[in-house]
């Protein structure tokens, strides 16, 4: 039975009993805390947990998931896989544990002819939690499986209790186990099997039906219960791979229809036999998975990066390239792979296909990329290895592991198969310090704008007073009230003159940043009392939180207020979310449909667009995509906002934006109807003609096959214009020429300045030739060593640098008495240094690679090189002089050792 067909089975099972199906959300995670979905019920804890009434008594789904926790297992085992599908049913106070038992039974063991997977079922075995009598009866009732296949499990088995590990909702639950047969492992069920690996887990169903209190020990399922929920949920999962593969008859998960094929491309074209070997086994496994997980990611709009999601998929795509590598094949190989997996998998997501060269190019992008890092940072880390293992040191520095990732793109485990591969471990501590350090200064600015506490209770406890009503789209200035006030997660009763606290209000016209779009700013006035709005965020979804500054007098909660949007900021709001839109549409007119938007930001005056598309694009076409988008601009389209099911908007090609979560009623802005159709809930202007104008000031890469414009707008589009034209005013009366005569002019002095530097150039080398000989005559005596150092002047380049030291110690000669020539040059922020030594000076320990790093580090750097000749560089000109002093010293001390 095919992976679809077991999908198409699931939903299909649950819509004939009552549930709404509920299409999968999106592998980008709802929650800004966790980087992407990683379980099917995700997207209705909201529901389950209470914060939300259910849309529905009964919903059922097949959920996409990326999980990366053991990641370095994948291929390994028979069931760790990154990307998988979760089948899920869900009752929101509806049907409880007998439902939930009758449903699951019917399906597993229903006849494959009627529409069931037809399990044997005196192959299935049934866990409980060792407490819940209810469940096993149920099972022995409803299901009738004998008493001796019904397995109790106790507090501490996660696998047979749930709770969100906070205060909240919690219960036991059951698992449907299934018995591969004896050659798999050990007899006596699924509590003797722990590995898991005969008795198979396929569905987990969780009963939440308690009120749990506070924890009462270390442990996840320590706490207090403080009795029965009001309403009692079912929250169901069943491992789509896992069905899959017991269902077609293959050992694990890699073999299943949606995973195999990419497996037999890869051994094609490798060479290399599926089966025969099992290190070449695991990296195939490897790349099936990481290549159908890398097409997912990308579908919904992930893009390559090093944070966050960006970074799991760039590791994804890179160790997929590598395990290819690693099985012989060193040309572009994803071409030949990604194909593959698409058509595995696009009769369960056909979207896949459609937009297949947006995925693509995302892609090979990102594996030409990886090619050049390869060829580049493998050379770097083997220098770094070689010297390690030299220095008899079995883990290589830390910091050596994240230059590899900061400089040069590796992913921290490449890395570490590397140095495993090579007999060395990686200071992998001292790299994550460098990572979180690194982390830490990135998000210092964002942490400090952002609404956001660890402990959300005072949100929500204001959310269960139900959503905030946003009246913005039609006024500017609303009368409100103040339902609640919090400082620092906590909530508080009054705020000072002076203060900064967070301020929800039971409606307001204020727009909290979302969509791209930042927040609107104001003030929100009382009777004697003045607040500025600083930000707006949504920390719950359904609730808008202000943060305000008191600027007089003192707020109370449930204060009458008038909320007042500052208009100005408003407009430019306005035109510049307008302006997005324009200049997203301006983008596929002029390049083609693929150039679809994934991401944006947007504020008074400014937008940026990111977009899929895998080149640079010219001058030229950047002016074609600027006067698109101001000649729709200046057509005067109308724009018009309509509420309508998302189903609709799709049918009408309505564009949403990658990894967005929507719900089931969408709001679509169109502009001059399918010229521009988007999902969009932020403000906009009535008409085109209100942006006033769109100039692009920027375009930049930020990611494999995605890249970056910028643009002002409206009246900050005409001043950016009006600088440009006072710029080239004052450029032209200083060069005495029209305007128009500009470039030709300023190529002719460009070119006259490289010609006066490539003749400084030849001077100073000229000069330095003429240096070698006096520096012979001086050569310092250092313990019968002859010791040159020279300081040579600014502008000198490596090379010059090179040439000297070779000079002077060719005139020196190879043999004896011991030579040791040294140069350095503070230039430009930038100190250099190059060491030479002779036949005889590395006879006695002196060799040029080791006394080069001492002069590195005193220049705040690093070098190294070959034992006659080696440099390096720093970034501390003015230690130079005590750099060459410090060679010196260690010249002395090295003769000093040996005698």
């Amino acid at each position: 039975m095919e992976t679809a067909e077991i999908r198409r089975r699931f939903l299909d099972h649950f819509e004939r009993n009552g549930h709404t199906v509920v299409p999968s959300a999106s592998l980008i995670s709802p929650d800004p805390s966790v980087l992407f979905t990683i379980a099917g019920m995700v997207p209705f804890i909201p529901y389950l947990t209470g914060q939300q009434a259910a849309p529905y008594p009964r919903a059922t789904s097949v959920q996409k998931c990326i999980r990366t926790s053991d990641i370095e297992e994948v291929g390994k085992t028979t069931r760790h896989g990154t990307f998988f599908q979760m089948n899920g049913n869900f009752s929101f106070g509806d049907y409880f544990k007998e439902g939930a038992v009758e449903l699951a039974w019917e399906l597993v063991t229903g006849s494959q002819d009627d529409g069931g997977y037809g399990f044997d079922p005196d192959r299935l075995w049934i866990s409980v939690f060792h407490t819940d009598d209810e469940a096993f009866e149920v099972w022995k009732k409803v299901a009738g499986v004998p008493e001796e296949r019904i397995q109790r499990m106790g507090l501490h088995d996660e696998e047979n209790y749930w709770s969100t590990g906070q205060p909240g909702p919690a219960g036991p639950s059951s698992e449907i186990f299934y018995d591969r047969g004896p050659e798999y492992g050990p007899d006596g069920g699924p509590a003797v099997d722990k590995g898991g690996d005969r008795f198979l887990e396929i569905w987990n169903l969780v009963f939440m039906q308690y009120e749990r209190g506070v924890s009462t020990g270390p442990g996840k399922n320590d706490f207090e219960i403080l009795g029965d929920l009001p309403a009692k949920n079912i929250d169901t999962g069943m491992g789509m791979e896992r069905v899959s593969y017991l269902l077609q008859g293959v050992d694990n998960m890699y073999e299943i229809d949606q995973v195999f094929p990419v497996i037999k491309q890869a051994s094609e074209l490798s060479g290399k036999r599926y089966g025969a070997n099992h290190e070449d086994d695991v990296r195939m496994r490897v790349v099936g998975d990481h290549i159908r997980s890398s097409l997912m990611l990308i579908g919904d709009g992930v893009t390559p990066s090093n944070e966050g999601r960006g970074y799991v998929l760039r590791r994804l795509l890179r160790r997929s390239v590598r395990a290819m590598r690693l099985l012989g094949v060193d040309d572009r190989t994803l071409p030949e792979l990604l194909p593959v997996s698409r058509d595995a998998m696009k009769s369960a997501y056909p979207e896949l296909e459609t937009d297949f060269t947006r995925i693509s190019s995302v892609a090979y992008a990102e594996e030409d990329a990886f090619r050049k890092t390869l060829r580049t940072g493998t050379q770097i880390f083997d220098l770094a290895a070689d010297e390690t293992k030299q220095a008899g040191r079995p883990t290589l520095a830390g910091d050596t592991a994240f230059k590899l990732h900061d400089t040069y793109g590796f992913p921290i485990d490449i890395t570490l198969e590397m140095a495993a591969e090579k007999g060395l471990s990686v200071d992998a501590d001292e790299f994550r310090r460098l990572m979180t350090e690194q982390r830490e200064r990135a998000k210092a600015d964002a942490k400090s704008k952002k609404v956001g506490h660890a402990d959300m209770s005072a949100y929500r406890e204001l959310r269960d007073a139900g959503v905030t009503p946003f009246t913005g789209y039609e006024e500017l200035s609303t009368d409100t009230r103040v339902r609640g006030l919090v400082r620092d997660g906590v909530a508080v009763l009054v705020a000072q003159e002076g203060d900064t606290v967070e301020l929800v209000l039971d409606r307001t016209p204020f727009y909290a940043e979302s969509g791209g779009q930042d927040s609107d700013a104001g003030i929100i006035t009382a009777d004697g009392s003045e607040l500025e709005v600083l930000d707006v965020q949504r920390p719950i979804k359904g609730l808008i939180v202000h943060r305000v500054r008191v600027r007089s007098g003192e707020l109370v909660s449930g204060q009458d207020v008038l909320a007042q949007v500052d208009p100005e900021w408003r407009i430019g709001a306005c035109q510049a979310h307008s302006g997005t839109h324009v200049v997203h549409a301006a983008l596929r007119e002029v390049l083609g449909p693929q150039a679809l938007q994934s991401g944006s930001y947007n504020k008074p005056g400014y937008l940026r667009l990111d977009f899929a598309w895998g080149q640079a694009l010219g001058p030229e076409t950047r002016s074609e995509v600027e006067e698109a988008a101001n000649l729709g601009i200046r057509r005067n389209l109308p724009v018009s906002a309509t509420y309508m099911p998302l189903e609709r908007a799709k049918e009408i090609g309505a564009l949403a934006l990658f990894g967005e979560t929507y719900d089931e009623d969408v709001r679509v802005v169109e502009m001059g109807g399918e010229w521009s159709r988007e999902l969009c809930g932020g403000t906009h202007v009535a008409r085109s003609s209100q942006i006033g104008l769109v100039t692009l000031t920027g375009e930049s890469s930020v990611g494999a096959g995605s890249r970056r414009v910028e643009a002002f707008v409206g009246i900050e589009g005409f001043r950016y214009l009006a600088k440009e034209r006072t710029l080239v005013s004052q450029l032209a009366d200083t060069l005495n020429v029209q305007p128009e005569q500009l470039p030709e002019r300023i190529s002719r002095l460009v070119a006259q300045v490289r010609e006066a530097e490539k003749k400084l150039a030849q001077l100073q080398r000229a000069a330095l030739g003429t240096k070698a000989a006096e520096l012979t005559g001086s050569a310092k005596d250092v313990l019968g060593v002859r010791f040159v150092a020279y300081e040579a002047p600014a502008g000198s380049s490596t090379e010059d640098l090179r040439n000297l030291v070779l000079d002077v110690r060719g005139k020196l000669g190879e043999q004896q008495p011991a030579t040791v020539a040294v140069t350095a040059v503070g230039d430009n922020g930038r100190p250099t240094v190059v060491i030479a030594t002779n036949q005889e000076a590395r006879n006695r320990g002196l060799k040029a690679g080791e006394l080069v790093k001492t002069a590195a580090q005193t220049l705040g750097g690093g070098g190294g090189g070959k034992d006659d000749v080696a440099q390096g560089g720093g970034s501390d000109p003015s230690k130079v002089t005590e750099a060459l002093g410090r060679v010196e010293h260690l010249v002395g001390e090295t003769i000093t050792r040996g005698s």
